[in-house]
């Protein structure tokens, strides 16, 4: 007869805002080295969450969770026979009950920072630079520009490389505003100092997932905030599906050190998306895997679809056909719009390429890349800059690799989703 370990996580205090079974990374090891083991599977999030089972011979276990944020959890647990044995792994608890995302991958401190004793993370400026920069009315602290209709090139290298080092003529949001941009408050949720922004497919939404105005939407959305004498424009993967954007802007020290911080309330990729920006990729392929029909069988989104792509080709070593090789196809030729389809068919061509030929290929698929646009997501930059180094003797790749370098300088690698810091902008 075998018994049954029953495990969830816990990772706030009430935890209503991760809900849809945001699910993380785990394992069930014996404690004796014998009985049965359970590696990378999955265990749901949040005390309402109905926890995974998994069947276990009789005895002492070991079951461990990694949080997308890094966080090792751990658990003694013992299996009776013939009995389900419940076992919650419990984290330090969330800030607030509406920054769990947050917490959950890591963006933000614990509720012991924030609320205990005096050594709470202090703003990075007294006074209230939030917000953004003056434009045709003046905007007030606290609020941020989305932009949810921009020029066809304002994501080209050029474009945001002039955002990035000229001094600028007028606002940044008229250079990359193609209908009017909006003034957008942060959600009365948490702390002013920790301030959050949701979008849903269509913009900006409150408190409750209700919009909050609506304007033409292009391929591409932004937000630009300011923090501290600095502007950022913020890449929003928006529309993801049903799934919100949430946009965080934290004038205290996060525990990654960004100053902006874009998380996807999917509960499915989510995740994945915080272990993949740590290289944590096989952890990150567990959950793409557990997903891949929702992905791609109609590809209704393929924001989430070049996620799980990313992944499934960083933690793929060999180089034999798989079955996702056609969708990186489909993703290069069906969404011009982003250049990460044309990045992931090069990548995927480089570590498959035996002939000149392929490389060729390779190589126009890069240069092709570089043409649509900045890349969405930060690991296409980190990408596109290895594979043009790949052709040094190319002149026009050459071009490129310059020009996606320095970008690079002024996107935090550390987050998801390209962040561009315009640093010191004048008033």
């Amino acid at each position: 007869m075998t018994a049954v370990l029953r495990v969830r996580i816990a990772l706030s205090l009430t935890e209503t805002d991760v809900l849809g079974g945001a699910k993380v990374v785990g394992n069930i090891y014996p404690a004796d080295g014998g009985g049965i083991a359970h590696r990378n599977v999955l265990f749901p999030c949040g005390a309402s969450a109905a926890p995974a089972r998994y069947e276990v011979d009789p005895g002492r276990y070991l079951v461990t969770a990694t949080l997308p944020s890094g966080v090792l959890l751990t658990k003694d647990a013992e299996a009776r026979e013939g009995a389900d044995t419940s076992v919650t792994l419990r984290t330090a608890p969330s800030p607030y009950e509406s920054h769990s995302w947050q917490y959950l991958m890591g963006n933000i401190e614990s509720y012991g920072a924030y609320h205990d004793g005096e050594a709470v993370p202090v703003p990075r400026s007294k006074g209230s630079n939030s917000g953004v920069r003056e434009w045709a009315s003046v905007i007030e602290p606290g609020h941020a520009a989305w932009i949810g209709e921009p020029k066809a090139t304002s994501w080209q290298f050029a474009s945001m490389l002039t955002l990035a080092e000229e001094p600028p003529q007028r606002p940044v949001v008229f250079d990359i505003a193609q209908s009017a941009p909006h003034s957008v408050p942060s959600l009365a949720l948490g702390d002013a100092a920790a301030r959050l922004y949701r979008f849903g497919p269509h913009g900006p939404v409150d408190e409750h997932g209700e919009p909050t105005l609506c304007g033409p939407t292009g391929p591409r959305q932004f937000l630009v905030v300011s923090l501290a004498g600095s502007e950022y424009v913020v890449t929003l993967p928006a529309p993801w599906g049903s799934a919100q954007i949430e946009v965080l802007v934290n004038e205290r020290q996060s525990p990654t050190g960004s100053a902006a911080s874009v998380t996807v309330r999917d509960s499915r990729v989510g995740p994945a998306l915080g272990y993949m920006v740590r290289g944590a990729f096989d952890s990150a392929a567990t959950l793409v895997k557990d997903a891949e029909s929702m992905l791609y069988d109609k590809m209704t989104n393929p924001l989430a679809a070049v996620a799980g792509a990313y992944v499934l080709v960083g933690s793929e070593l060999s180089e034999r056909r798989r079955r996702w090789d056609p969708w990186l196809s489909r993703l290069r030729q069906d969404f011009h719009w982003m250049s990460d389809g044309s990045l992931l068919w090069a990548m995927r061509q480089l570590r498959r390429a035996h002939t000149e030929a392929e490389r060729e290929g390779a190589r126009d698929a890069l240069v092709e890349a570089f043409d649509r646009g900045v890349p969405v997501f930060t690991l296409g930059l980190s990408r596109l800059i290895h594979g043009l180094s790949e052709f040094p003797d190319d002149p026009e790749c050459s071009d490129r690799l310059d020009q996606a370098r320095r970008l690079s300088w002024r996107v935090d690698m550390r987050e998801p989703f390209v962040i561009v810091a315009l640093h010191g902008r004048p008033r």
